[in-house]
């Protein structure tokens, strides 16, 4: 590599990590909650009960919903873990690291999806019970963004980068090993669980910038 080829790439990269720092990610501080089969849900709630939409959540087509369940581990319970839509092929629940002690549980840190090897509780509804074989995670924080908004700050889909939360306050903090999920499907945003935004002091709407 020639001296001006190393200089192009030093500025292109120089630029990248410019445009990137500059760029305001939302940050969404995810709350403890379940995605279910349509099967658990049915046996939860009933044949034929539907899960109703409580509110839209910020990514395209995903919603919170009305009904809610308890989990259960060797420990402990949480009541009112709410559920979830639109129905996922496999039953997801995630929670932060203080709640899995209280069920008594070390989930594994895991992408969305990747459950294979997954802790196991038991979920319970107003009309039934379901044993969960595999399926408890602590989420992996990720950074969502359509393909527009990744080619647009210099983003590609399953890198690693790290943010930075809560810039200037007591408990700034930087977040390493956050990964980049890119799908027209998504919006840009940050997903902490609770107790990551707690610890930088960071709430649903807050900044933050990629370092």
């Amino acid at each position: 590599m020639d001296k001006a080829e190393l200089a192009r790439e030093l500025a292109e990269e120089i630029s990248k990590r410019l445009r990137r720092s500059r760029t305001r990610v939302p940050i969404g501080v995810s709350n403890r909650h379940a995605h279910i089969t349509q099967a658990h849900f049915e046996t939860l709630f009933g044949k034929g009960a539907a899960l109703t939409k409580f509110k839209d959540l910020s990514q395209p087509g995903q919603f919170a919903g009305n009904e809610k369940i308890d989990i259960q581990g060797p420990k402990g319970a949480i009541k009112g873990v709410r559920l979830l839509g639109p129905f996922r092929p496999k039953t997801q629940i995630e929670v932060s690291w203080t709640e899995a002690v209280v069920l008594g549980i070390q989930p594994p840190v895991r992408e969305s999806g990747d459950l294979a090897g997954s802790a196991a509780l038991k979920l319970a509804g107003p009309l039934g019970s379901v044993e969960v074989r595999e399926g408890l995670i602590l989420a992996r924080r990720h950074l969502h963004c359509s393909a527009a908004e990744a080619a647009a700050i210099g983003l590609s889909n399953g890198e690693v980068v790290r943010l930075r939360v809560g810039r200037g306050g007591e408990r700034e903090t930087v977040f390493e090993k956050t990964v980049v999920r890119v799908s027209d499907k998504f919006s840009l945003e940050l997903h902490l669980d609770t107790d990551e935004a707690n610890a930088a002091g960071a709430r649903t709407g807050d900044p933050a910038y990629i370092v």
